[in-house]
This record gives C-alpha cells, structure tokens and sequence, in this order.
C-alpha cells in the first residue's frame, strides 16, 4: 500500500529591515543554517532568495513540525545577520534589475540561455512532493490531478503586487514564470514510458540536457517517486502551506484509491484547465472557475468545497483533517493576496505590506 509520504519545499525572500528591499544575502544564510540544517537549505539563482525543503515525512503534522523549524531557523539566521525573511510569491516592489545572481555554472547556464526571462524570474514558490513508487500509476494521477490545480493554486495566491505595482492579479508570479519554456498545465501522457520518450526527444534534441529542466505545474518527479506539484505561491503562514500541502496528498490518494476500484476522474484537455488557471491567478477565491461537466461558470469557494466533499473519505486515513480544515479558514479570512491588498489598502504603503509579509512569515514558528 501507497504511503502517500511527503516533501515541501518552500522559498523565500531576504529583506533588508531599513529599506524593505529585497537584498544578496551572499549565500551567508545559507552557508551558517547548512550547518544545522544540511541539505535542508539551500541557495536559489537570486541571491535574495533561500530555498528550504523538509526532510520525507509521513504525514502533515511531521510536515509541519519541519516547515516550522525551517523558516523559525532560517528566520534567527538572517535575523542575526540584520535580515529578515518573508514568504510571499513576489516581492511587492523591489526590481529584479538590481537583484545579483549567484555565482554558479548551472545558473550561468541558464541565464546565458533564457536570458532576461531568466534574470526577471524573481519570485518564490511552494513545491509538495507526494510520495508514490509506480510510475505508470503516477502518470496517471497526474493526467488527472490537473483538473484540480486551478482550485487549490486560488487558494495559494499570495503576489499581487509587482515592481511596486498593484498588478490586479492575485498571483502575478506565475504571469512572471510563463515567460520561461516547459512550465504551466502539462499534456497528458499515456504511460511512463510515453513521458520518457517526451523526455529523452528533448534531450536528443538538445533542447534540454536532464529532465528537471520541465517546470510545469505538475510533474511526475524523474528521479524521486513522488508526484510534485509546483503551482502554487509560497503562503504567508506555515498553516496555508501545510494546507495546501493536505490537499494534494489527499487528492493523490483519492485518485489512487479510484483507479484501485477500476474508476477514475475525467481526464481533461490541458486548454480548459488552462482557462480556469487563468481565472484562478486573475482573481483568486473571489473569480468563477468552470466546471468543465455542468459547463458553467461555479464560484471558486463553492468548487473548492466541492473539492474537500470529494476527498473526504481519505482525509481520515493520512492523518491530515486538521489541516485540511484550515481550507475554511482560508476561504473566510482571505488568501496571502487579499490580506496582502487589505493592509496596503489601509496604510498606502507597500513597506507596511513588506513588514506584514516579514510577520506572518514567522508566525506559528515556535512549536
């Protein structure tokens, strides 16, 4: 039987306290919480940006315990190098053009190839990976997971402000991130072996040279047994990304447990995804999405219940109903973008959003 076992990742801004600008940390963060942390921390291409990851966990309230201490170490780290962390998917105004790039030959790469795409990809963002060994069955559910994304990323969006703009999106990280190729909903795969033969064309063709260069919203992960799901912003608070995180194990065990029963979801076209991707990113929780099978337009929060109504009888067994009900609480108070554009609202000033983003980040982080 699946474990259904979990990774998150998470990525997060470094901030100059004074100026409430994103600032080079110059790997120090990285280089003094390593020693306690080890591969748990890691450098990113911007040198304003720390990536943490937990370690395999088996369930969310282990996923949680090490998100906590990640972003509570990490957070003493840079605080004790007079910097601050945030977890948001974009920072609201700092310009990427003055933002210094790490020193290293993959990202030189990258830079050297994408170009400006690559350097204006500042933003952060939330990875779950969902433990699963069959690679046949992984493809599968990710075929038939896309469907949902769009609901759970609405309720992930967390960067409405870009470059000092009001952007009018709830997630303008992933506008910033389309820019790069082989990123978005993906196609569908008949098997494993379908996906490969994708994957080593690319490779052949040198438009690649390793399968971790397909960035897309979803990917059977080619070197780990997990599923990982890439779609979303990083939340303000450890309570919405172990959420969300609850969601996609719960999902990824749903779909398994209905192919089980010879059952499945429908598998549908990647451009009608992509039209709720669109809504989802434009508005958030308070946007229509469609549902593709009564072909109308459903208010968001009502296809997120829908959502939780459909995952319900395996909630139980991972372990994750407390999480999985902090939805509600999402869904009432706002995602990272509302309480974003709420404060910004009241004060006038993207430093108090800053400052905002710098205290929910931490919140929760003693446990």
């Amino acid at each position: 039987m699946e474990k259904f076992t979990l990774g998150v990742e998470e990525e997060y801004m470094v901030v100059n306290p004074a100026t409430r600008e994103l600032t080079s940390h110059d790997q120090k963060i990285v280089e003094i919480a390593s020693q306690i942390l080890h591969e748990h921390v890691k450098a990113e291409m911007h040198q304003a940006v720390v990536e943490v990851g937990t370690g395999i966990c088996k369930d969310v309230s282990e996923a949680y315990r090490d998100i906590a201490r990640l972003r509570k170490l990490v957070g003493e780290v840079a605080g004790n190098l007079n910097l601050r962390i945030g977890a948001a998917g974009t920072h609201p105004f700092s310009h990427w053009s003055t933002q210094l790039i790490t020193p290293n030959p993959r990202y030189d790469e990258i830079v050297n190839e994408m170009q400006e795409a690559a350097r204006s990809n500042l933003i952060f963002g939330l990875h779950v990976h969902v433990g699963i060994a069959d690679k046949n069955l992984a493809i599968h559910i990710m075929n038939t997971v896309r469907y949902f994304l769009p609901h759970i990323f609405a309720l992930s969006t967390n960067s409405p402000f870009w470059e000092g703009r009001n952007t009018g999106f709830k997630s303008f990280r992933t506008k910033v991130f389309d820019k790069f190729p082989r990123t978005g909903i993906p196609d569908s795969y008949d098997d494993w072996d379908d996906f490969k033969n994708y994957i080593n064309l690319l490779i052949k063709t040198r438009c690649i040279d390793n399968a971790k260069k397909i960035w897309w919203d979803v990917r059977v992960h080619p070197f780990f047994d997990t599923i990982e799901f890439r779609i979303c912003d990083v939340p303000l608070l450890i309570d919405e990304t172990i959420a969300i995180a609850a969601l996609f194990q719960a999902l990824v065990a749903k779909l398994y447990k209905l192919r089980l029963q010879n059952m499945s979801f429908i598998n549908y076209n990647r451009a009608l995804i992509n039209e709720n991707k669109w809504r989802a990113s434009r508005y958030g929780l308070d946007g229509k999405l469609i549902d593709f099978g009564k072909q109308t337009e459903v208010d968001a929060r009502l296809l997120i219940f829908e959502l939780l109504d459909f995952i319900d009888d395996v909630v139980d067994d991972l372990g994750s109903r407390h999480a999985i009900n902090y939805v509600h609480k999402i869904v009432e108070h706002g995602t990272g973008a509302d309480r974003q554009l709420k404060v910004f609202a009241q004060t006038q000033s993207l430093e108090k959003v800053v400052d905002y983003i710098i205290d929910q980040t931490l919140t929760g982080t003693t446990v």
